[in-house]
């Protein structure tokens, strides 16, 4: 049997002798890719989305999420958020952070309160994490 494959961007056709086509999807670093900036760009929103929740005073136009390969900040605010929410935001949704919320999760189970990790690389400064749910609501606590 004769088959002639055609490749054409993320897709690849299948020819076979008798005439019957077939299409078939194939990954390919370019498909990847697309899938991480989806997933990227979705993250950015639910980011953008919360603000808007938690801070209701703020219009859409104050808090939009750039394109993926923009220059600067993932999550752009407005001069009005930024009175409210003085941070600059990169976001990064990885396929596992395993690790680090291993960490949370061992903080979570200590009891009823809030679950806050620490944590230093070597010559690095300390980080906190924390859901951003609740450093979003702490930031509103802390503008009055």
């Amino acid at each position: 049997m004769l088959v002639l494959v055609v490749c054409f961007g993320m897709y690849t056709f299948l020819l076979t002798v008798s005439g019957a086509l077939s299409m078939t999807t194939v990954r390919t670093k370019t498909n990847i890719s697309r899938n991480n900036k989806n997933r990227g760009r979705n993250f950015q929103q639910e980011i953008r989305d919360l603000i808007l929740e938690l801070y209701p005073q703020l219009e859409p136009d104050d808090v939009k999420s750039t394109s993926s390969g923009a220059q600067g900040e993932d999550v752009q605010l407005s001069p009005a958020a930024r009175k409210l929410l003085p941070i600059q935001i990169e976001c990064k949704r990885v396929k596992s952070a395993k690790g680090l919320y291993n960490w949370y999760n061992q903080a979570k189970s200590h009891g009823k309160h809030e679950p806050v990790v620490f944590t230093r690389a070597d010559r690095e400064e300390p980080l906190v994490i924390l859901s951003a749910k609740k450093y979003l609501e702490l930031m509103r606590l802390s503008n009055g």
